[in-house]
């Protein structure tokens, strides 16, 4: 028997064992449980895959997944289906009305659709919801530049600039300072973003485009010599230096800047523009024909394109062709004189010569300081046999001539007008050496103005 002082040890209670039933758990439905997949597929551009999820996704949510509405929409807008992806991106929209993300996207294809209007108002929400998001200030600006609202495109790109000082912003506010004829400003801008921004070749090339407009090519090679440095396969730089090196001259080296400019853009119409009239400057015409056609086809509303291949065709003596692309050429750019004076060339050699003449007037009306359209002019009255009218136009030639500061005017020009002064018993100060008779002039003057065409098509149409 124990002693009664002796304390006694309780032991802990032991536990009951239970039986655990094993078995397979229950499947925790998860929302949106595929975006990972469906992310995955977009950004390796499997778009075929990528639908099919999200047709799966929809049907599971019975179409309240808003990423998988949001990504359905990006794709239907890459395929070029607009109106689609913007109904899509209403339905994320409506799902998620706090998300500025998805009405960005709203704006955007309503910026696409040409309703710039409405993507205002939709990129004015979006700021509502997010005020510090510089794309949605910019987006704004450019909104503002198709309404021809500079003065808010300026605020809105400002506003850009100041909470990230992209190369975007500062290319579409120098654009708003040109279109307001404010040069010097967008001078100082671009200065302003290349320092900022001393290895960027766009911005490099936009400033040295712009200098080259300007007339400083000096500074204009520079920058894209520099731009070419940092990206030897910079479009805008090659297209920039290939037309400076092309305008002296220098068609072989520019044709092979353009070789390389083809590997990256070869669907450029500027591009087989510029490679046409390179072809045409060493008398390879139907080379030059077949790039300019192609330029046409890449940009049928270019008028400069169609001014290139009227020109061909005038020293083609092709003048029903000529015709044909320099009419399609005036109904694009109905206000130059040029295009007047080559249109006027061509119907002289179709004998409509009083539609000529009204050409050659509508020309000198747009283009008053232009001695060589009263040259050519006074070709065409010559020819017709209209002496006293065409005596007139070589003294409006000398005169103008005379009072132009440019010396830019080829030397055929000057060797055009000599020829034909003796002819007219004019001109005075251009004296034409070689003798004979009136038909020799004649074919002189024929001559000289196939020369004075083609002298306009190797200045103008680069």
């Amino acid at each position: 028997m124990a002693d009664e002082d002796t304390p006694t040890v309780n032991k802990p209670p032991q536990p009951v064992q239970r039986r655990i039933i094993r078995g397979k758990a229950p499947e925790i439905p998860i929302f949106e449980r595929k975006n990972w997949l469906i992310h995955l597929h977009y950004v390796r551009k499997e778009f075929k895959t990528c639908k099919a999820l999200i047709q799966e996704q929809l049907h599971e949510t019975n179409g309240r997944c808003e990423f998988a509405l949001y990504v359905q929409a990006l794709i239907e807008r890459l395929e070029g289906n607009i109106q689609s992806s913007l109904e899509i991106f209403q339905k994320a929209q409506q799902l998620n009305s706090t998300s500025p993300n998805t009405m960005k996207q709203v704006a955007r294809s309503l910026f696409l659709l040409g309703r710039h209007r409405a993507a205002l108002e939709a990129y004015n929400e979006a700021a509502r919801l997010s005020s510090r998001d510089w794309e949605i200030f910019h987006n704004q600006g450019i909104c503002y530049i198709h309404l021809k609202d500079y003065g808010q495109a300026r605020e809105c790109l400002r506003k850009a600039i100041r909470l990230n000082s992209a190369v975007a912003s500062f290319i579409q506010l120098g654009r708003v300072y040109l279109l307001q004829g404010e040069v010097n400003m967008a001078l100082d801008l671009y200065t302003h973003a290349v320092n900022f921004n001393p290895e960027n070749p766009d911005m490099m090339s936009t400033l040295g485009l712009l200098y080259l407009e300007t007339g400083e090519t000096q500074k204009a090679f520079n920058l894209l010599g520099n731009a070419l440095t940092y990206d030897p396969t910079h479009f805008k730089s090659i297209l920039g230096a290939g037309s400076m090196i092309q305008r002296q001259g220098d068609y072989d080296v520019a044709l092979t800047k353009y070789k390389v400019a083809t590997e990256s853009a070869p669907e450029s119409p500027q591009l087989w523009n510029n490679i046409g009239m390179c072809f045409f400057g060493k008398n390879k015409y139907v080379a030059a024909v077949s790039c300019l056609k192609r330029a046409a086809y890449l940009a049928p509303f270019e008028w400069q394109i169609a001014y290139n291949l009227g020109l061909v065709h005038l020293v083609l003596q092709q003048y029903a062709s000529a015709f044909h692309f320099l009419s399609t050429a005036l109904n694009l750019k109905p206000r130059n004189g040029q295009l007047f004076m080559l249109l006027a060339v061509a119907l002289t050699h179709l004998d409509d010569f009083e539609n000529a003449k009204q050409a050659y007037e509508q020309a000198i009306v747009l283009e008053p300081k232009n001695p060589t359209i009263h040259l050519n002019y006074c070709i065409g009255l010559y020819n017709a046999g209209e002496r006293a009218a065409a005596a007139k136009q070589h003294s409006l030639f000398e005169r103008k001539f005379a009072s132009d500061d440019s010396n830019d005017v080829d030397p055929e020009v000057l060797a055009t007008s000599a020829s034909i002064g003796p002819s007219l018993h004019v001109g005075e100060g251009l004296v034409w050496k070689d003798g004979g008779t009136e038909n020799g002039e004649t074919e002189r003057n024929k001559k000289a103005e196939s020369n004075v065409r083609k002298s306009e098509a190797m200045t103008d149409g680069e």
